[in-house]
């Protein structure tokens, strides 16, 4: 469980064929083994980024990867004073390079910049927007976004893709779960008066498991997806439903 091993190929495979073998293998690797997570109690899982390079050079013995600098700054990330900071990465295997790009964020998923500022979020206990802080980024800050870049750069070669399925780094933060909480309440007070109070608009929770779902074309695959989102999937009838829709799919195709 959790190490890789090269799957058996025909000699006349064509190189495109070949490097979806690839990725099929990598992105149907069980990690479940290697995935950690922030404290006993949160549900949401990752791959660190030691264990993530592990793994792929097992699959790649000669691939590299390079942060990628400002020519201007010779910084190792690009700073927009309105908007903030981004990282990238560039993971080169198999005669393939492959980018990817982060923003520098905080622990409630918002773009840190060189600079704090503030910004407005909806209190489910005050039922009024309230004003957060978000402080100035660190190079802890800027080294912790490099290296979840990277291991998201490797996700775009199949390892671990399944695991950013709707849920990514960092963990849920307060504010989320106190608007959670509100919207709880809302419904509460809905059916006690009629009518509903207004709410800032909700994301669809569940439209990263979807997609991901879209991806898994075997079995293994959509287990790996399924052990990864058990209590979303257990829960919620819609998504059970599409799981075992996929299932059958796969047995079809098979």
């Amino acid at each position: 469980m959790g190490k890789f091993q090269k799957p058996n190929l025909p000699e006349n495979i064509t190189e495109e064929e070949r490097r979806a073998a690839m990725f099929d293998a990598l992105y149907s690797l069980d990690l479940s083994d290697k995935l950690e997570r922030r404290e006993e109690n949160d549900k949401l899982s990752y791959l660190s980024w030691a264990n993530a390079w592990a793994e792929f050079k097992r699959a790649y013995p000669d691939a590299s990867y390079r942060i990628v600098k400002d020519t201007e700054t010779n910084l190792p990330y690009f700073n927009d004073p309105d908007i903030g900071i981004m990282v990238y990465t560039e993971v080169t295997a198999d005669n393939q390079t492959y980018e990817m790009w982060l923003p520098v964020m905080n622990g409630a998923n918002k773009a840190m910049k060189t600079q704090p500022y503030t910004y407005q979020v909806y209190d489910g206990y005050k039922r009024q927007y309230v004003e957060k802080t978000v402080q100035a980024a660190t190079m802890f800050d800027v080294n912790k976004a490099i290296m979840r870049c990277l291991v998201k750069n490797l996700a775009m070669f199949g390892l671990g893709l399944y695991v950013y399925a709707g849920e990514d780094l960092p963990e849920k933060s307060n504010e989320e779960q106190q608007a959670g909480q509100g919207e709880a309440q809302t419904k509460r007070q809905t059916r006690k008066t009629g009518k509903a109070m207004a709410q800032p608009p909700v994301q669809e929770k569940y439209a990263g498991i979807k997609a991901a779902l879209s991806y898994c074309n075997d079995q293994a695959s959509l287990m790996n997806l399924y052990r990864q989102h058990r209590n979303e999937v257990e829960n919620n009838a819609e998504i059970k439903a599409l799981f075992t829709e996929r299932k059958q799919q796969i047995q079809t195709a098979a």
